[in-house]
């Protein structure tokens, strides 16, 4: 029992004294492993970015049958995290379109859950690709000499991929429906453009070019890390395990798999 306490504290012992041993090596973003890491940290800021600093507006323009008809505009706002059904429509200060109390009437959907899944994901993923390049650049012998960190790594990246696709393909679908949402369907939804004496035309709608480039960055990632798993895979035991099992029975040393 003693013995085995004496070995634990020698290991952690170990791993302090690397962890305090930071060098900095940028050695490693030269090669695909570390560059592709930084793309992907980068394409991470453009898919979270894209879609939670979205803002925009739809606008209908109203007139009532009277004798002097005069088209006014209402409006919803909407954005991040698209629950448009906590979205109402506004009249000008101070003007009574119509004689209805258009701020009761809402947008229609909820569509929180695709976008906040994946700008929430888009962050982690931000965020561990901040830490794995601080492995990479500052603690490369670490990563070399360690069987656990490369494996580790590895399923990170896997599992990323896979929720770059089911992240962004639902996100794709819940950007179909708002633009639906939002567009020219609009008007047949609205009861008080149903009723007699209301006329109303859809106005326009604010461009979602940036949430179509957020789609785009979505399966961009998914590429990258996918791409990226094969690199990630050379670095841990799977990829050669006989040519180190063999360099150890016969004496010899293996060579650092390098980054």
């Amino acid at each position: 029992m003693a013995s085995n306490i004496y070995l634990v504290r020698q290991q952690i012992s170990r791993l302090g004294q690397r962890m305090s041993s930071f060098q900095l090596n940028l050695n490693p973003l030269k090669e695909p492993l570390g560059f592709i890491k930084v793309l992907e940290w980068i394409a991470s800021i453009f898919a979270f970015a894209t879609c939670g600093g979205f803002k925009g507006k739809t606008e209908i323009q109203v007139a009532c049958q009277t004798s002097k008809p005069d088209n006014k505009t209402i409006t919803a706002t909407f954005g991040y995290p698209f629950r448009l059904n906590e979205a109402s429509f506004q009249t000008p200060q101070g003007v009574n379109v119509c004689d209805v109390d258009w701020k009761s009437y809402v947008l229609i959907g909820d569509y929180s859950s695709a976008a906040q899944f994946y700008v929430t994901f888009a962050v982690f993923v931000f965020l561990y690709c901040i830490a794995a390049l601080l492995l990479y650049v500052g603690y490369t012998n670490l990563y070399r000499d360690s069987r656990k960190l490369p494996m580790i790594d590895f399923v990170v990246t896997l599992v990323a991929t896979f929720l770059w696709l089911v992240s962004t393909s639902a996100w794709a679908k819940a950007l179909t429906d708002i633009k639906t949402a939002t567009g020219r369907n609009i008007v047949q939804e609205l009861l008080p453009c149903n009723q007699h004496g209301v006329i109303c035309h859809f106005g326009s709608v604010t461009s979602m070019g940036s949430l179509n480039v957020s789609v785009i960055f979505g399966f961009l990632n998914m590429i990258l890390w996918g791409g990226n798993a094969w690199f990630v895979y050379k670095e841990t035991s799977l990829h050669s395990p006989s040519n180190t099992s063999t360099s150890h029975s016969q004496g010899g040393i293996p060579p650092p798999t390098g980054i």
